[in-house]
């Protein structure tokens, strides 16, 4: 089967690379240069798999920025362009989806379609009486930054929004490229499919949400925030994972996720869908007055990223929370070997890493690092396990 993947972000390389294993895939992109690393067996992105597929793996893979060659002749398409929430409007921009959908459909007549990009719940149903055609489907990702590749070839399940013959033939495509074995394969309407992704991305807020708000609590009383932890944790209901505080949710899902699921409850009574999306607003104003209690002059970024191995700065907490800390009047300056510039969004780069730590009466750390151990005691942190 020819399969055409359109997008070359964590989901699209990853998806790429994965079927690219046994079928040969052309991967589309608007940017020439990401085209070229790919096609020179280079990840244009941080993820550990992703680069060594690339590099040391068979794979029938040719990236390029020509229509005519993606669409022309391919038997799939697998759409994975950005959707970002859109404040104004309450609503995912579709915007790039459909640019590729009049693409395809000028192009050609029998390709089936796969959208991978999170949209809006009832989006596809929309497009397919806009289309006027049965050939998109819905199939959500559950995929980390920087192991795309490792959550494919190890898929905690696939759920298609198709359950005929074609949805089964994705699914039967996405399992055949993977390394686990029983994968649990979900078929069902595209409509709950679509639910599928935006609530399962919900109860992750909550659960980053959950723990903040405890150690929010912890630290104000004076309590010590890991021994409560781990005592809850012990619950086998709630258990010893995804439970180490932070700065706040981010990333390129889970805020605009939370904020799509929460303008789909328009017309729906709720109160906990809201509480998740302010929760992050509250846990970022806290860490912002947890800091200016201390009365520094200068306070210090260190990594926008919010974990390690991630190389996106989208959506980081720290990013609101330097903006709380500059209108109080703070010199903000940030340390970030993924910057090449002096300035990031009106933000000083120092790249001396040295002169940083001197520079900073408070050095903000996300996840802890044996990098600031040195200058521990100028070190802010709500990580208690050292661990993303």
């Amino acid at each position: 089967m020819k399969i055409t993947i359109a997008g070359t972000g964590y989901v699209g390389l990853s998806n790429a690379v994965l079927l690219a294993q046994n079928n040969p895939v052309i991967a589309m992109d608007l940017m020439q240069a990401k085209v070229d690393l790919i096609n020179q067996g280079i990840s244009p992105i941080q993820d550990e798999e992703i680069s060594t597929y690339l590099r040391e793996h068979e794979l029938n893979l040719q990236a390029t920025t020509d229509p005519g060659v993606a669409y022309d002749e391919t038997d799939l398409v697998i759409i994975s362009t950005p959707t970002n929430y859109d404040e104004e409007t309450n609503y995912f921009d579709t915007s790039s989806i459909e640019a590729v959908l009049d693409e395809v459909f000028q192009r050609n007549d029998h390709a089936n379609i796969v959208i991978k990009s999170t949209v809006p719940v009832g989006y596809t149903e929309s497009i397919r009486e806009r289309y006027q055609t049965d050939r998109i489907i819905f199939s959500p990702e559950f995929l980390r930054e920087g192991r795309a590749l490792q959550d494919n070839l190890y898929p905690s399940r696939i759920i298609v929004g198709d359950r005929g013959e074609r949805g089964q033939l994705i699914a039967d495509l996405l399992a055949e490229g993977a390394l686990k074995a029983d994968i649990p394969i979900l078929l069902v309407d595209s409509t709950e499919a679509e639910a599928i992704k935006l609530f399962a991305n919900t109860y992750l807020a909550l659960r980053v949400s959950y723990f903040n708000e405890l150690d929010t609590y912890a630290e104000s009383k004076g309590l010590n925030t890991q021994q409560i932890i781990d005592g809850v944790s012990l619950d086998p209901r709630i258990g010893d994972y995804y439970n180490n505080p932070s700065f706040g949710y981010g990333g390129y899902c889970l805020p605009k996720d939370t904020k799509q699921l929460l303008a789909n409850y328009e017309d729906v009574p709720n109160n906990l869908i809201r509480a998740i999306v302010e929760s992050n607003a509250t846990r970022k104003e806290f860490i912002a007055q947890q800091v200016l209690s201390q009365k520094p002059q200068t306070v210090g970024v260190y990594r926008l990223t919010m974990k390690m191995g991630s190389d996106n700065f989208r959506q980081a907490a720290i990013g609101d929370i330097m903006k709380l800390l500059r209108a109080e009047g703070l010199d903000v300056i940030i340390y970030e070997p993924r910057l090449d510039e002096d300035s990031f969004e009106g933000y000083r780069v120092e790249h001396d890493f040295e002169r940083f730590k001197a520079m900073s009466d408070v050095i903000l750390a996300n996840r802890a690092t044996e990098e600031l151990r040195d200058v521990q005691a100028k070190v802010y942190t709500r990580d208690v396990y050292n661990e993303n």
